[in-house]
């Protein structure tokens, strides 16, 4: 993003500088999608796209990378085209006392693209970018299996990698929200009562299952409903 970071510091900026405990709103967030889309977009380009002024754009732009939100811009690239057409994931178990050889060890090699300390059967993921099968097969046998705190191993090859964002964000799940089912007419729902799921008696026609059942309403999403093994065996007879 040329046009934006000509004046600013150097990879995130000094922290507090302009954001410190900066609180995102909708317009931060809405900034960081477009980014996300295109980190090379000139001010003028992504004002317009968020629908705030160039200068409120800048501004933010700014925020965002003091309070380290933006951490820095990179690229990215075609690991294929690169000549790394196989990628792995190793499960690693490691020797408890032995965690700070363990993270000098993975440091010095440049295959590794990412490692995560992990809950569950192994201690930590890494994820290797290779030319080939035996690359892999070099880097497990010769390289980690010489590591003292390396007490066990577990590779898994990845055949495709069906998605993979830059980054996600709260945002991200606003479509998700926006489809939930409206709230029921309440003259629709008039039969179904907000009390206790039996129903107020034989009168009701409804029976041990409850008027809402009988009376076709919906049970509002988020809210359950448990039933009996006998009540349930019940209202299967009543149905027959």
């Amino acid at each position: 993003m040329t046009e934006m970071s000509r004046n600013s510091t150097q990879e995130g900026g000094q922290p507090g500088r302009i954001g410190i405990g900066l609180e995102l709103d909708a317009t931060h967030l809405k900034i960081l999608e477009v980014l996300r889309e295109n980190g090379r977009i000139s001010v003028a380009a992504l004002a317009e796209r968020v629908g705030i002024s160039r200068a409120n754009a800048y501004t933010r732009f700014e925020a965002l990378r003091a309070d380290g939100a933006i951490k820095r811009f990179t690229a990215e690239i075609d690991h294929v085209r690169a000549g790394l057409g196989i990628t792995a994931l190793i499960f690693v178990t490691v020797r408890q006392q032995m965690w700070r050889q363990f993270r000098a060890q993975l440091a010095q090699m440049p295959e590794v693209e990412y490692c995560a300390i992990t809950t569950g059967q192994h201690d930590a993921m890494i994820q290797v970018r290779v030319t080939d099968v035996a690359a892999v097969h070099t880097m497990v046998t010769d390289r980690l299996a010489n590591i003292p705190a390396v007490k066990a191993t577990e590779t898994v090859f990845i055949l495709d990698e069906v998605l993979r964002r830059p980054y996600v964000l709260p945002s991200d799940r606003g479509a998700g929200r926006s489809s939930r089912r409206p709230p029921a007419d309440p003259a629709a729902g008039s039969a179904r009562s907000t009390g206790p799921a039996r129903s107020a008696g034989p009168a009701g026609g409804a029976g041990p299952a409850g008027s809402a059942g009988s009376a076709g309403a919906e049970v509002p999403l988020g809210m359950m409903r448990f039933v009996g093994a006998a009540e349930g065996r019940a209202q299967l007879q009543q149905d027959v």
